[in-house]
């Protein structure tokens, strides 16, 4: 899975992950960011370059989930993002 390695780059990541135990492992590695390494957390985000405004409102909006989540699927979006305009371009 190519987002494993791009992911990989930040995080120490086994590649055999499935989507959801991807999501399960990035959670914790938020939740455990926001608690205790608020920088590393910031620095990962802007080179991921994830909008921080609009993180900013689904943190705010969104109901039902842990800050750790909202962040790990906007993470996950802009990766996916990043690799769908890689494939265009590379064509």
């Amino acid at each position: 899975m190519q987002i494993i390695n791009i992911i990989g780059k930040d995080f120490d990541l086994n590649e055999n992950l499935s989507e959801n135990q991807l999501r399960e492992v990035l959670v914790d590695a938020f939740a455990y960011l926001v608690d205790n390494d608020f920088p590393k957390l910031l620095q990962i985000l802007y080179k991921a370059d994830v909008d921080q405004y609009k993180l900013k409102e689904l943190l705010e909006t969104t109901e039902g989930m842990s800050s750790a989540e909202v962040i790990t699927d906007a993470y996950i979006a802009r990766q996916l993002a990043k690799i769908e305009t890689w494939k265009t371009f590379s064509r």
